[in-house]
């Protein structure tokens, strides 16, 4: 029997016999595991779910905004020496000019505030209402059905004519029929002429009432916050994204008057950038939990440590034995680590199934597509390897350091 058996074996018999040790440590090792499994088909799952939503928008729109931050950020642009403050705001003038560009198809605004929506006496209040171009449900992705969007005659003509979430029209209609309907948004009226489903996706269901309008009526009618006007900008055929996003870095700088060498006081965001951004907040995110989950790891290690102890105590003899027989200590330090391992291992194995039983539930009863990915399987055992190893290893090197004749006397 080679040494890595024979020492397996041996961990197996100390399992059976101390069973309420060795069963604390395989839960401690098995909870580590399992929350490390559980969060890693979750965070994959929801950002798979998340990169197949900007495949069904138009993958080569990108967005002009008046700062943008990556990650995670507390600054919520009320300071002013916020960077979000320092660059000055998107204006009428820059999108009427981009809009122009020969790389560009068409230019969309938006912006946002939340206002009251009044309907057969039934009010609603802080609905987030949005000013729209003709194109955004292009940009967006989605459908309008029943009903249609704005037309570009009526975003020109600041048509007082509104799209509804599915959200919105069952809090406000109840049952009816939306479409030619009017509606009071923030006290003056506007004719329902279609209601919007965004594309499926992770947090479509979670959508609250929403109210697109044309950009020209949010701005006659409804109060807002200034200076925070967004763009989405459709490169035009035969051009690229890239080339599409140099004319216009070229224009705004030009009509800011910015020297060589000064910073864009803007950001072009693609989405890729935002996906990189996504990613950085989830990757935070399951940092985090991994510095928790090791806590139920370093709970596996100590009992590791415990029982090995136990072990070598009640094993003095035998380790005598071995060595008068010419066992050397490496031999000695490589048995006591393979069994130390052979727990964690255990305990890794059964935090495995756990949680992949978990994150299967978690797929069926919930919207999150939660799948293990292979990458975490191999960590899991890994971690559980190296659990047995770095704690195993003070009480295997005890039992290496025995005396033989000192093992031998002893009772």
């Amino acid at each position: 029997m080679t040494p890595l058996l024979e020492g397996v074996g041996i961990a197996l018999e100390s399992l059976r016999a101390s069973k309420a040790r060795a069963a604390l440590t395989i839960l401690g090792v098995a909870i580590g595991v399992m929350v490390v499994m559980v969060i890693a088909a979750m965070i994959s799952g929801i950002n798979q779910s998340v990169a197949a939503s900007f495949e069904q928008i138009a993958p080569r729109t990108f967005l002009v905004w008046r700062m943008f931050q990556a990650g995670v950020t507390i600054d919520d642009g009320s300071d002013e020496n916020s960077p979000w403050r320092r660059n000055p705001p998107i204006r009428e003038v820059e999108a009427d000019r981009i809009a122009q560009l020969p790389s560009v198809r068409y230019v969309t605004r938006r912006e946002e505030s939340e206002a009251e929506i009044e309907f057969g006496g039934l009010r609603l209040g802080s609905v987030n209402v949005a000013g729209l171009s003709s194109q955004w449900v292009e940009v967006n992705g989605g459908d309008v059905s029943p009903g249609r969007s704005f037309t570009r005659m009526e975003d020109l003509a600041n048509s007082a004519v509104v799209v509804i979430n599915k959200k919105l029209e069952a809090q406000l209609f109840r049952g009816r029929d939306p479409i030619g309907q009017v509606v009071k948004v923030a006290g003056a009226p506007f004719t329902v002429i279609g209601v919007y489903t965004p594309p499926p996706n992770l947090f479509s269901g979670a959508s609250p009432p929403f109210a697109g309008i044309p950009h020209g009526a949010f701005v006659k009618y409804v109060p807002y916050f200034k200076g925070w006007m967004r763009l989405a900008v459709s490169p035009a055929p035969g051009y690229t994204q890239q080339q599409s996003m140099d004319e216009v870095t070229a224009t705004l700088r030009s009509l800011r008057e910015l020297k060589p060498g000064q910073e864009n006081t803007f950001s072009l965001v693609t989405q890729d950038k935002l996906l990189d951004s996504w990613n950085q907040i989830t990757g935070m995110f399951f940092l985090v939990m991994m510095v928790l989950s090791s806590i139920g790891l370093m709970v596996g290690g100590v009992g590791v440590v415990a029982i090995m102890m136990i072990s070598v105590t009640e094993r003095t003899r035998e380790i005598g034995v071995r060595k008068a027989l010419g066992a050397t200590r490496r031999a000695i330090l490589w048995q006591f680590l393979v069994e130390a391992s052979t727990l964690t291992l255990v305990g890794g194995a059964t935090g495995m199934v756990a949680g992949g039983g978990i994150a299967f539930l978690l797929s069926r009863i919930t919207p999150i597509p939660a799948h293990v990915p292979l990458w975490s399987v191999v960590v899991a055992l890994a971690a559980s390897a190296f659990t047995g190893v770095g704690f195993g290893l003070y009480p295997a090197s005890r039992a290496a350091r025995l005396d033989p004749v000192e093992a031998l006397r002893y009772e």
